[in-house]
């Protein structure tokens, strides 16, 4: 493709390239260059983050370029309105997605998200948005088909943005700080909104405190998304069952108030729940109720080395001697995806969530425009 503004260089072409050659240095220094040289980048291209394009991602919000929203980890470098909307720049944002990444970033240093242990940790996990509310209708967000995939630039440079500023301000690069065994690709970027079209359905946000016809961004610590097929369950005590058996996989079968999970009910899967008469809350109950197993199956050395210790079975075990999967409000549910194929997906979670009372979700109002 050729820059009609600079297409008086076209004709010299071959003698650039051969210059090139000659040198083994770059005839120009591009800006991307620049970024990749300073190692502002996650391993793609940024957009170099010019005074003006940042004045102009400046003007998506009214909060003053130099307040401080918080500490970023892991060097807890102060972080301003004006050092986040530079990044926003590099991660290829519209200015009216600030809001969201600043609400984002906002809860990620809330001290239960935990973000410099999930940022340091071996294991694969990062952090992952989910968005709620009008914000993710009036900037165009993905809820629908192909919402945890590619193709939709909010959700993909929103995800992008909040991970610049933890590797550029707060210092977590990986093979330094940040020393994942493995990490996986959502570590990119990983966000998406909820599909609120249906009256019915409590979203997210409204199900964890956020008033009604309020924006909001929900934190998770997030391992990858494992898809879940199931094209024979017709009822919701069938479907419940079928969906206990993979979420007891999340970190691993024998391990039980380990991790917590989402789980994104796709259409189809949801039309199931709808048909019978579920809404969130019979949902939520059903699933709790599929998740039961007896804690004795699951101890250490029954069978197979791992497993719940005794401490944790007398701990965590009811009257009937049943443990749940996962800790009080350590599954979230919600809404997403295209229709077809009668699939969801289910998203484990970081090992730290075992610590229930110092690693939890986070949800936070969005500070609108």
């Amino acid at each position: 493709m050729t820059d009609p503004d600079r297409s008086e260089h076209v004709g010299h072409l071959d003698e650039h390239r051969d210059q090139v050659r000659r040198s083994g240095e770059p005839y120009l220094v591009h800006p991307i260059e620049v970024a990749y040289d300073r190692g502002w980048s996650d391993g793609l291209p940024v957009t170099p983050p010019t005074d003006l394009r940042v004045a102009r991602m400046l003007a998506g919000t009214a909060r003053k370029p130099d307040e401080v929203i918080g500490l970023a980890p892991p060097n807890l470098t102060p972080l301003t309105v004006e050092k986040t909307a530079i990044n926003a720049v590099m991660a290829g944002c519209r200015p009216e997605y600030l809001p969201v990444v600043l609400s984002a970033l906002e809860a990620a240093f809330q001290p239960e998200f935990a973000m410099h242990g999930l940022l340091c940790t071996l294991a694969f996990s990062g952090p992952m948005i989910i968005v709620n509310g009008p914000v993710a209708r009036r900037i165009g967000m993905n809820s629908q088909g192909n919402a945890l995939g590619q193709g939709n630039r909010a959700n993909a440079t929103i995800g992008r943005a909040f991970q610049l500023v933890i590797r550029n301000v707060g210092g977590g690069r990986p093979q330094e700080i940040d020393r994942a065994v493995l990490g996986q690709p959502g570590k990119y970027t990983f966000c998406f909104a909820e599909d609120e079209r249906d009256d019915d359905w409590t979203p997210l946000a409204q199900a964890r405190g956020v008033p009604e016809g309020r924006s909001a961004v929900t934190l998770f610590h997030a391992d990858g998304v494992t898809g879940f097929v199931d094209q024979k369950s017709r009822t919701p005590d069938e479907l419940c069952q079928s969906l206990a058996m993979q979420l007891w996989s999340v970190n691993h079968p024998r391990l039980a108030r380990w991790g917590n999970a989402v789980l994104v009910l796709a259409p189809n899967h949801y039309e199931i729940f709808q048909a019978g008469g579920w809404g969130r809350a019979e949902i939520e109950a059903g699933l709790l109720k599929a998740l039961k197993r007896p804690a004795r199956d699951l101890l250490e050395g029954a069978g197979h080395p791992l497993g719940i210790t005794p401490a944790q079975m007398e701990a965590f075990a009811d009257a009937d001697g049943m443990i749940d999967k996962f800790h009080p409000g350590g599954l979230l549910v919600v809404r997403a995806g295209g229709p077809g194929g009668l699939m969801s997906a289910i998203i484990g979670g970081w090992t730290g969530g075992r610590n229930a009372a110092e690693v939890r979700p986070v949800t936070r109002m969005l500070e609108e425009v």
